[in-house]
Formats: C-alpha cells, structure tokens, sequence
C-alpha cells in the first residue's frame, strides 16, 4: 500500500493545468516528502470553487486491539475496499471528494526488506490521486485515497495495490461525485514508468 509520496506545492500554481483548474491556492509550506500523518496538499470544490488547501494525511479510527477485549488507534491513508461501512457513505458523497497532487509514489519492494520503488506518470509533472476527506474532531480536516488493483508495471513490484490515479480528464468528473467504480480502475501501465 502507498504511504509514501512525493510532491511540489509550490510548483502548483505554476503549472498551466493546475493554475487553470484550481481557483484558490491556500497553503503555507506543507512537506514535499509525504508520510502518513503529516500535512498534505488536496484540491476540493468549496463554496463552488476548487481549493488546494492542506489536511492530516490518514482518517483516524479506533479498531479492535491484538488483546480481546481492547482498542487501538487506527490511521487509514488508503481505502482499498470501496464498500467498506467505514467509507462507502464518504466516497460516494460529492462534498467529500478531493484530488491529491503528487509527483511520485512509492511502493515497497516484497524482495527486498526496507527498499522502495519509485513510480511517475509519463507526461504529467503533477497528476493526482483520487482521494476523499472529511472533518475529523481531534485532528481536523483528513484525506486519504482510494487504491485498486496494481498494473502490471506496479504488480512486478508490489503485487498487492497500488493508488487510483486519475487522468486529468476525469479530475472535475470525480470532484463532481462521478460513480467511484468508474473511475477507480488501475492507471495503464504504459502511461507510467518506474524512476527509480
């Protein structure tokens, strides 16, 4: 699963496709090097106008600890199953869509313990994923987003997931509540290419 990403905010506002999409730029300096937890860029409709502002990376839950009977803190950064109870309701609502600009993803090696590789999309300097959010009490505002099968660029290294990238076309479709199953399909390999 990707929890790991890399992006340029400050590069945003100055590349034609996103100076034309987004209405507002309404961040300081979020970190280039994307963990869970941290603060990362997503663009969202607001008031009929999309915003690229920042959000806690990973939708905070309480799950069922090791020990019965006990609980622990959960942080979920990707959403693999769309049906989930826990997200099925926020996928499908149009005001809890976003799009999450990145420059690269990382996927974790299987066969080699603690190594990465690192994934771009051809001719994009900064596509994006689907995501979705939501107003958290303690942590504020959150995004994660949503992953499906890998291609079979991504499957050679991680045979698990890999995150659902969308075309640009498909941007304001998704913003706009498009049938997550449509869109949430994995990116073709061949518009991608492994950077490291």
């Amino acid at each position: 699963m990707c929890n790991h990403y890399h992006n340029i905010p400050e590069a945003l506002p100055t590349i034609e496709s996103w100076r034309e999409f987004v209405s507002h730029f309404n961040y300081d300096d979020p970190p280039s090097d994307m963990y869970p937890k941290r603060q990362g860029v997503v663009v969202r409709m607001h008031e009929g106008e999309t915003v690229a502002e920042t959000m806690h990376w990973g939708f905070p839950w309480i799950g069922k600890g090791k020990r019965p009977g006990t609980t622990k803190k959960m942080n979920t950064t990707n959403v693999r199953n769309h049906n989930s109870p826990l997200f099925r309701g926020i996928i499908n609502q149009a005001q809890n869509r976003c799009l999450v600009p990145f420059t690269e993803f990382a996927e974790p090696r299987v066969d080699e313990r603690g190594t990465e590789a690192w994934f771009a999309v051809l001719g994009e300097k900064i596509p994006a994923f689907a995501g979705i959010w939501r107003d958290d009490a303690a942590a504020g505002p959150v995004f994660a987003f949503l992953t499906s099968a890998p291609n079979p660029l991504v499957a050679q290294i991680h045979p698990k997931a890999m995150p659902v990238i969308l075309h640009r076309e498909d941007y304001s479709r998704w913003l706009e509540g498009a049938p997550a199953q449509k869109l949430a399909s994995p990116f073709p390999s061949q518009l991608m290419s492994i950077v490291r």
